[in-house]
């Protein structure tokens, strides 16, 4: 059994969902993250616009660096009942984040994976491993290694598990067996078709009959998204996302953007849950780490607007919420009560004008001010 073979079962048998290996060169779209920086809309994330050059090719990251092993984690649980997710009395999290922190879960398993590299290699390997927090263009790696292509929504889109997907990589200075790079973002790639989804005779008019490995003429993300955070395909102003706005922005949120927010408390699934990718091939993934939830899903906003420091350890700690902070969140489920409109709020709102944290502070006042007027 070659290395690369070898590697690839072990990934699998440590539950991984997905794996490829590309070379460890320039990432194909180097020049267009450049842009992206060069534009602003990395927004405040300094960390993406620190060091452009490092982060368009690992070999500046892992000197003597050949290869990239990409590894992906399905997280598509299930879809909610309606009447749960469309309650504006509860605040919407993304999918990703209804479990257990990825990070925990997946990063022992990469390093796992990156001891039997060294160990087949039998010699002194050079390797790194990041799960979306190294200075490397994931995407772009995946696509080389075979696991999918960029859709229209800038999200790596699996042909045989959509687009909710956890990526990590492991850097190492073997030339292993390289994978068949996806087609580019826009362009068709072959799929067997036993794995073909199930596509209904509208969305072949969007996508093309021909074209199942690619977004085709579907703009669906593009026209879905709320704060219209799309300037064109494939490219995304984090300024206007809210993802963006409700867990990296450690400011105020824009006013002009708060009521498009809607009930998003916790990131945002809108342009994947339009795709006809995973729309129609997601499966729910067996991971222990992922499980349905009311109260994780979708929590009651009156629930959480007056959750103190030690509450929201407690709830939170261990979970991707934490990333956001209490003042963070509670800042967001502001913006949701003012955007739900309801008169019941006031009380739980009224309290929150005393929050010892001026940002949940202001966004009440706004809360408010909504709902009276």
């Amino acid at each position: 059994m070659s290395l690369t073979k070898g590697i690839k079962e072990k990934a699998y048998q440590l539950g991984f969902d997905l794996i490829g290996v590309a070379p460890a060169s320039r990432a194909p779209h180097a020049g267009a993250y450049a842009s992206w920086v060069d534009a602003g809309y990395a927004a405040t994330m300094g960390y993406m616009a620190h060091n452009v050059t490092r982060r368009q090719d690992p070999r500046h990251v892992l000197p003597g660096a050949r290869s990239v092993v990409v590894v992906g984690l399905s997280y598509f649980v299930t879809n909610p009942p309606l009447e749960l997710w469309n309650d504006p009395s509860r605040g919407r999290i993304a999918r990703y984040a209804w479990g257990w922190d990825y990070h925990e879960v997946m990063t022992p398993r990469l390093r796992q994976l990156a001891e039997f590299i060294v160990r087949q290699a039998r010699r002194d390997v050079q390797q790194r491993t990041y799960v979306d927090t190294g200075p490397v263009l994931e995407r772009d790696f995946a696509t080389q290694a075979g696991l999918g292509f960029i859709g229209k929504n800038t999200c790596l889109i699996s042909p045989t598990r959509g687009s909710y997907l956890f990526l990590g990589e492991i850097l190492v200075d073997l030339e292993l067996d390289f994978d068949q790079p996806a087609a580019d973002s826009g362009a068709s790639i072959a799929i067997p078709s036993r794995q073909r989804p199930r596509i209904s005779a509208d969305e072949k008019g969007l996508m093309g009959p021909k074209r199942v490995g690619s977004c085709g003429a579907c703009i669906r993300c593009l026209e879905a998204c709320p704060t219209c955070a799309f300037p064109e395909p494939y490219v995304l102003d984090s300024n206007r996302c809210i993802s963006y706005l409700t867990i990296e922005l450690r400011d105020s949120i824009p006013a002009e953007l708060r009521q498009q927010m809607g009930n998003w408390i916790f990131g945002c699934d809108e342009c994947q849950s339009v795709c006809p990718w995973p729309r129609r091939f997601a499966q729910p993934a067996p991971h222990d780490f992922l499980r349905f939830d009311s109260d994780q899903v979708a929590p009651k906003l009156l629930d959480l607007i007056g959750l103190s420091e030690d509450e929201f350890r407690a709830r939170f700690r261990r979970t991707p919420l934490w990333r956001a902070k209490r003042r963070g969140l509670l800042r967001n489920v502001a913006v949701a009560l003012g955007n739900w409109g309801d008169p019941q709020a006031i009380p739980a709102l009224r309290r929150a004008l005393d929050d010892p944290e001026p940002l949940v502070r202001e966004h009440a006042a706004w809360a408010l001010a909504r709902i009276r007027a």
